[in-house]
């Protein structure tokens, strides 16, 4: 499903963000959208915080088999 690759994608981006905080002390969404309270960092934030929360579904969900293709 095309949402889960946005999701997940958008978490992996937040997840690097904060590797780059906590092993450099360097914020990239602060530092290319005016910084840390800006109203776009915000929207940013909430928009990698909410992807996240999708994320959470894809351990509980049931997969259906890989079909493989010959």
């Amino acid at each position: 499903m095309i949402m889960d690759k946005i999701a997940l994608l958008l978490a992996i981006i937040g997840g690097l963000n904060w590797g780059s905080i906590g092993l450099f002390g360097f914020d990239v969404v602060a530092f290319l959208f005016g910084g840390s309270a800006s109203p776009l960092s915000r929207v940013v934030y909430t928009i990698v915080g909410l992807s996240a929360i999708w994320c959470i579904s894809l351990l509980f969900r049931e997969t259906d088999p890989v079909e493989e293709h010959t």
